[in-house]
């Protein structure tokens, strides 16, 4: 058997594309790592292969990565227990979870989205379920699981409260071609995560439409002042919107086919119906729930976001996406700042 690395283990739960890319990483990082998931038998299929053969079929196990299919398992003896699953099961992993921590365990998590039902984000969640004294973060930022896994060059940011919690976790995360940045404004980091799901969604439609660069680049620019606007109405600041979490993952989702939002949008366009393009991806794709919640969110605190109304109307109202398009150009003229 090959040797692991004794101490000091992480826990990463949910085995999908970015799961299995974060545990590659932190092994990469010196950590020893559990990876964790639902599906007993793939699971059994990625530690016979070495390799996650669905998501990432080009990368390798570090040595220091261990597939453990029991969740107690997975986090007994950890410091720092990592959720990688989409948000709609983000709370109910984490009350699964709970009763396997102990007092001095962290919980951190790559979620992104609004939960729903409550309009919550995920560490307004978490400190439902887990209550207000255990350490949290969230890893966010511009990174396809792809590029992680095979080495490329990549930034992120983690976002906790505990400024000293982050930085060690961002010490750890890092590596000669991953670098971590932190911040202490886990609200901002987290609404850019939400936020540009939705936008990216806009931006495969526009584009799948063919309305060209300057529609695109419009859209992630007032897209981005939506985004901030909603930030800072929930208590966020405004300049971490301009940071690796809102701008450089607002650019990223929106322009690159890596994305399943932007890939979701271009299917749209291309006439299929949303059920037809989730179905075609196969895989989770956080813009579609984004919007309805967003919507929800922006309503409740009165803020004004068109272009992720429009998005809603598109996937949930069979608004035309051209309609929508002339609808938004037709808006009364206001100061850019506005």
């Amino acid at each position: 058997m090959t040797a692991r690395a004794p101490q000091n283990p992480v826990a990463v739960l949910g085995a999908g594309s970015w799961g299995t890319a974060l545990a590659i990483q932190f092994a990469r990082g010196g950590r020893a790592v559990r990876l964790w998931g639902r599906d007993g038998a793939r699971l059994a299929a990625m530690a016979q292969a070495r390799r996650n053969e669905r998501y990432l079929p080009s990368t390798a196990f570090p040595d220091a990565l261990e597939i453990q299919p029991d969740l107690h398992g997975a986090v007994a003896g950890c410091r720092d227990v990592l959720l990688v699953v989409p948000s709609p099961a983000f709370r109910g992993v984490l009350t699964t979870l709970a009763p396997h921590l102990t007092p001095e365990m962290h919980v951190a998590w790559a979620t992104k989205g609004f939960e729903l039902a409550s309009g919550l984000l995920p560490h307004q969640v978490a400190r439902e379920v887990l209550g207000a004294e255990r350490r949290i973060a969230v890893l966010s930022g511009p990174t396809f699981a792809r590029e992680v896994g095979a080495g490329l060059p990549t930034a992120m940011t983690i976002a906790s409260p505990d400024g000293a919690y982050a930085e060690a976790l961002a010490a750890e995360l890092s590596s000669a071609n991953f670098r971590a940045y932190t911040s202490t404004d886990i609200m901002g980091v987290e609404i850019g995560g939400a936020v540009k799901n939705a936008l990216a969604v806009g931006a495969g439609l526009s584009d799948g439409l063919g309305f060209g660069a300057n529609t695109r680049v419009a859209l992630i620019t007032r897209g981005l002042k939506e985004m901030t606007r909603l930030g800072v109405a929930l208590g966020a600041h405004a300049f971490t919107f301009m940071g690796l979490a809102g701008l450089g993952d607002l650019v990223l989702t929106c322009t690159d086919d890596q994305s399943r939002n932007r890939r979701f949008g271009l299917r749209l366009a291309a006439g299929a119906t949303p059920e037809a393009a989730l179905a075609e991806i196969g895989q989770s794709v956080e813009g579609y729930a984004a919007a309805r919640a967003i919507r929800a969110v922006a309503a409740r605190t009165g803020v004004e976001m068109p272009i992720c109304d429009a998005v809603y109307r598109v996937l949930y109202e069979q608004m035309p996406a051209r309609d929508a398009v002339r609808e938004l150009m037709s808006r009364p003229l206001k100061a850019e700042v506005a």
